[in-house]
């Protein structure tokens, strides 16, 4: 097997290789992308970091290639459509850099709480006025964290370890596991109003986006600091650079920003209470030779053993399992996201019932996939299959998997159904002859889409009038109708409509069928 990395490694990385049976290294980290272009072909693996961008040009001339292997977190730089199409196992590292991130987020904290950057660059420039950076104690002073994932969780340890008070945000844990964490569970808005330092640790999603703005800005405390080492998304600049301004915020310390590297005339960058990093929160010799001996070792359990850990694309199953059951992880995956954008709340019970000639079949992979769908729009994309399991386990979700020998009337069909304090929803799916999937049923509707791209979902009063009003404002907006399927309970009762649309639905169409008295509730859901 050949093996090539196009990116700097380390050397414990590249030692792995040198040990291993049966594997031809070629270490090129100054190939340019013609070159890779050309020489891909010859490659059953393609390990990179940061530097490399597999394209969708390179991956179609990649014809050997079996599997790319990021040495970090993100896969950015990888075109993941193409790669999923040609069946090619992405994987990256996901714990290698945990502990370095997080203790920068505390770095920064300190940093801009004793004005450190600011009194070093005064004594190079020969002053020494200690009396001009009068700072603030850590020690007894409350850390507000939104998001308990690995990175939060990891402030949240030295942040007690530094005598302070953490206050966690986070609607999809527990209190009860908060309480473990040394922490205490509370709302967005008195995390906001108590906390005299903020860190975010949280993915970038459609609930996420720009949600630190003007409005939640006016709710935070008096002297309240920012720390940032997650994503520029999270936070809207212009709102940000205003708070400051006003005294809103007392300052802030970012490593990350809206454009990278930010422009010389950005305003951050001349601020007195503004400390900039660029992008290193990952940046220790540590955590670099992590994800490289990880990266290599994935690659070569890969190719020797047939083993995937660490997939991004595929749940980490035998090589020889992958392409019978790769369809129903599809189904898995998008019946899960298109679940948990419908039920748009916290929930903490999932049950799986799996039916018919898919029993014969392992089905641990199949449920890692339902996991990654559920949690990708609560969490975000870097959710995957192998981290999706223990992040259930963390909130305190409970899972449970149910077999059937008959799946009534189809070959195969799986339930998932998923349970919160706010009640249940539930969606069956089937795989047809032709390995399409399809959603056929959602609740006791019997109702049959393809899960995929854009969908609007309805429930309504079954009365004359419903479907000419979801017609008329659509055509008002400019949104085509592909398919539209109907379903109800009894005549006079409860119906529901499941429409395939052309474009996402503008908020204020949404708004509008929301409002009429016969619609009981509309949901739009986004599906690769």
């Amino acid at each position: 097997m050949k093996v090539l990395i196009s990116d700097n490694f380390s050397p414990e990385g590249l030692k792995i290789f040198g040990e291993a049976k049966d594997i031809e290294l070629e270490y090129r980290p100054s190939i340019t992308p013609a070159e890779l272009l050309e020489v891909i072909p010859d490659y059953d693996a393609l390990l990179v970091r940061g530097g490399t961008t597999v394209s969708e040009e390179i991956i179609e001339a990649a014809t050997k290639l079996k599997i790319i292997s990021r040495a970090g977190i993100g896969v950015e730089n990888i075109d993941m459509p193409t790669a999923n199409r040609k069946g090619i196992v992405v994987t990256n590292t996901p714990s290698g850099s945990t502990t370095t991130i997080a203790e920068h987020a505390i770095a920064m904290m300190m940093s801009l709480a004793r004005m450190i950057p600011q009194a070093n660059q005064s004594v190079h420039e020969g002053q020494w006025q200690s009396s001009s950076f009068l700072g603030s104690e850590i020690s007894g002073k409350t850390l507000g964290v939104i998001g308990g994932g690995k990175i939060g969780r990891r402030v949240i340890e030295y942040a007690r370890g530094l005598q302070m008070h953490v206050n966690l945000y986070d609607p999809y844990l527990s209190e009860d596991i908060i309480k473990r964490l040394g922490a205490s569970k509370v709302s967005l808005d008195t995390l906001l109003a108590s906390a005299d330092f903020l860190s975010l640790h949280i993915p970038l999603n459609l609930e996420t986006e720009a949600l630190l703005n003007t409005d939640t800005f006016a709710k935070l405390k008096p002297g309240c600091r920012l720390i940032n080492c997650a994503l520029a998304g999270l936070v809207d600049e212009p709102d940000m650079i205003e708070a400051l301004n006003n005294g809103t915020l007392a300052g802030a310390a970012l490593d990350t920003f809206a454009i990278e590297p930010p422009p010389l005339d950005n305003p951050l960058l001349s601020m007195d209470n503004v400390i900039c990093t660029p992008h290193m929160r990952a940046s220790t010799v540590d955590a670099q030779t992590n994800v490289t001996v990880q990266a290599a070792q994935q690659v070569i359990d890969f190719l020797g053993n047939g083993i995937v850990r660490n997939a991004l694309n595929v749940p980490s199953v035998n090589a020889e399992l992958l392409d019978t059951l790769r369809p129903y992880f599809d189904l898995a995956e998008r019946m899960g996201s298109f679940l948990s954008q419908l039920l748009h709340k916290p929930f903490n019970a999932i049950t799986i019932e799996y039916s018919g000639d898919l029993i014969n079949h392992s089905t641990e992979p199949i449920t890692m996939a339902f996991l990654k769908g559920l949690l990708t729009p609560i969490i975000g994309t870097r959710i995957n299959y192998v981290n999706a399991p223990h992040l259930v386990r963390e909130r305190g979700i409970c899972v449970t998997e149910t077999r059937r020998n008959v799946a009534d009337g189809f070959t195969n069909m799986i339930v998932l159904t998923v349970s919160g304090e706010q009640g249940s929803q539930s969606v069956r799916g089937a795989m047809f002859s032709n390995q399409e999937c399809r959603i056929i049923g959602v609740d006791d509707y019997d109702i049959e889409a393809v899960p995929t791209g854009n969908l609007l979902v309805v429930k309504n009063h079954d009365r004359p009038g419903v479907i000419a009003l979801i017609g008329k404002l659509l055509a008002e907006a400019n949104v085509n109708v592909a398919m539209m399927n109907l379903s109800r309970r009894q005549q006079s009762g409860k119906a529901m409509s499941l429409l395939t649309i052309d474009q996402k639905i503008p908020a204020q169409t949404m708004e509008k069928l929301r409002q009429d008295d016969s619609i009981l509730s509309a949901v739009q859901v986004e599906l690769d």
